[in-house]
């Protein structure tokens, strides 16, 4: 194959509105008259008067506005990347330690480990949220779990339900 020899793909587009004997003169194939033959015109998701589908349909779902990003990660998950030398087990595993290795997006701000599967190394885990399962099975391999306080929103979270729901003091 060479340069030269190369079938051509690219076809010029059809020039419109030069003449009826182009096929694509006076009216440039809109037809006659209406709304559609106007320029700068879009219909989206207008169906004519009928109901639109998007309106039709129930809404569902809603956006949480102070979503938390928690990484999760299974005993078993942390097993494969120990396997694969992704992670190093004698150093701390911790959540800024998973993002240098790649291993968890930059989007999250805290870990949670959970007790899916199995763990044969020691290991240093600092982490915010840990299950019972996971704990005690870190912890029958020989390894050690840091766990880090609850940080200020979580105070904040108890104050805003204390001013929601006060204390009810009944006199007699």
């Amino acid at each position: 194959m060479k340069l030269n020899d190369l079938i051509k793909i690219n076809r010029k587009k059809k020039r419109l509105g030069r003449g009826i004997g182009s096929g694509k003169g006076k009216t440039s194939g809109r037809g006659v008259k209406g709304q559609k033959s106007r320029s700068g015109v879009a219909i989206k998701s207008f169906e004519g008067g009928q109901m639109p589908l998007y309106r039709r349909l129930p809404k569902r779902g809603f956006k949480k506005i102070n979503k938390r990003n928690i990484a999760i990660l299974n005993l078993s998950d942390l097993q494969t990347f120990l396997k694969n030398k992704k992670i190093n087990f004698e150093k701390p595993i911790d959540i800024k330690y998973l993002r240098e290795k790649k291993i968890i997006r930059k989007n999250f701000e805290k870990l949670k480990i959970l007790g899916n599967g199995d763990i044969k190394d020691k290991l240093q885990v600092i982490t915010d949220y840990i299950s019972k399962s996971a704990k005690s099975k870190i912890e029958k391999a020989g390894g050690t779990i840091n766990i880090l306080k609850k940080s200020s929103w979580y105070n904040i979270w108890l104050i805003q339900i204390s001013i929601k729901k006060p204390l009810l003091i009944q006199t007699i």
